[in-house]
């Protein structure tokens, strides 16, 4: 029982976002375009070796001396900004969006059965079309309506087709595929969801167990339950082995607590709350998880472009240092900022967690006892870097003096095998 409720971390890259775009909004280029957006504006307000400056600034402030780098010189900084700035502007040209969702909840509302079913074909071609994309996402697939009473039909006739246009198009459910159930406020939920898979397999033809989807937590019911429970730990169950993620709604958790609009944010005491919680129903499941999104967009007047640029930064490297590795966005100018405070996080740390990788796979003597445990997460964190591109994989295994096949080894179990 414990072993398949714990069966351990899943040998599949997570996405270090999630982009949200309407999917009536939505086309095969939009990640090219987003990473040209992103680049024009970064190019229009500074540059970005100055946004990369500001972005290792402010996070060596937050870190103190407890940073690895907390003391470089200002002649270093630059040169790390120069660095930095010219990574992310790589990503941005190769890889803008990791993880694509056309929205067909919030971002799409309710146009009317006649257009969402239109959408809903489209937004299947639409997909198939990106992953064939020279700036291709990792991950694409949709958002549909949740199983609440008034949208649940809307919402399964929506996957349906969907589905059928991806199979018509691609012949098969490609691997990249991710769909997600939004707002489950029930454990009951997650087992319509699970019944309508099965369903969903045997009218197009497809293997039991291939549809898989996320669950985005966005109620306080699924945190607390009547009878005191946590929900949510119960929902990864009733999932089946079908729950690939969990997601925190920032604005719609927030505002069913009563949280006044102005201090809706990733920040605040009860998101903190939940994703505990979440974080604790995961741990050993393999399930990833996600945070959420701040709706703060750098737009406008200099000033406030800067200081959205800089929360943003903030939030992303909040999470990060929190042990999530995933959040959302949801505008072309906060591709910037994630991937700048992503890659700073995994570039900051790369020194000390390779020597203390290399020091334990070949029994150095170290002022750091480390054990498997501690191993893994070192070889997690280099592999998690080097799947988003802040790092190179041959200066990260001269580095760890290990060769590539022996972090990955070392990230799945904590031995060196």
């Amino acid at each position: 029982m414990l072993s398949s409720r714990y069966p351990g971390d899943r040998d599949v890259r997570q996405p270090v976002h999630t982009v949200y775009a309407p999917a009536h909004l939505s086309s095969p280029t939009l990640p090219r375009e987003w990473g040209e957006r992103a680049l024009s504006f970064v190019d229009e307000n500074g540059g970005m070796v100055q946004l990369a400056e500001r972005v290792i600034v402010a996070a060596r402030k937050e870190a103190g001396s407890a940073a690895s780098q907390a003391h470089l010189s200002l002649h270093q900084v630059a040169r790390e900004a120069e660095l930095l700035a010219q990574a992310v502007t790589e990503k941005l040209k190769t890889e803008p969006i990791e993880d694509l969702r056309l929205d067909f909840e919030d971002g799409f509302g309710h146009q009317g059965d006649e257009a969402e079913d239109r959408w809903a074909s489209e937004a299947g071609r639409i997909a198939i079309a990106a992953l064939a994309g020279p700036t291709a996402p990792a991950f694409i697939g949709i958002r549909f309506k949740c199983l609440e009473a008034d949208t649940r039909a809307r919402g399964l006739r929506t996957l349906d087709l969907f589905l059928a246009a991806v199979i018509e198009a691609h012949g098969s459910l490609p691997a990249q595929l991710v769909l997600t159930l939004p707002k489950v406020s029930t454990v009951d939920q997650v087992k319509a969801m699970v019944i309508a898979c099965r369903a969903l397999e045997a009218e197009h033809g497809l293997p039991t167990g291939s549809i898989t989807f996320e669950v985005q937590v966005e109620t306080p019911q699924i945190i607390l339950g009547a009878d005191g429970t946590v929900p949510v730990a119960s929902a990864l169950q009733a999932g089946d082995g079908r729950i690939t993620s969990l997601h925190y709604g920032t604005y719609d958790y927030s505002a069913s607590l009563g949280v006044a609009a102005a201090y809706q944010a990733m920040d605040h005491p009860v998101a903190d709350f939940a994703k505990n919680q979440m974080m604790l129903a995961v741990a050993g499941t393999g399930v990833h998880l996600s945070d959420g999104s701040t709706n703060i967009l750098p737009l406008g007047e200099p000033e406030e472009i800067q200081r959205a640029w800089s929360l943003h930064a903030g939030l992303v490297r909040r999470h990060l240092r929190q042990g999530i590795y995933q959040g959302w966005d949801l505008h072309p100018h906060q591709l910037p900022t994630r991937f700048l405070a992503t890659f700073r996080f995994y570039r900051e740390g790369l020194e000390v967690a390779a020597k203390r990788l290399r020091n334990y796979v070949h029994k150095e003597d170290s002022s750091v006892l480390d054990e498997p445990a501690t191993a893994k997460a070192l070889a997690r964190y280099l592999t998690r870097g080097l799947s988003c591109g802040a790092h190179v994989e041959d200066d990260v295994c001269e580095r760890a003096n290990v060769p590539v096949d022996v972090l990955k080894s070392i990230a799945r179990t904590g031995k060196p095998e």
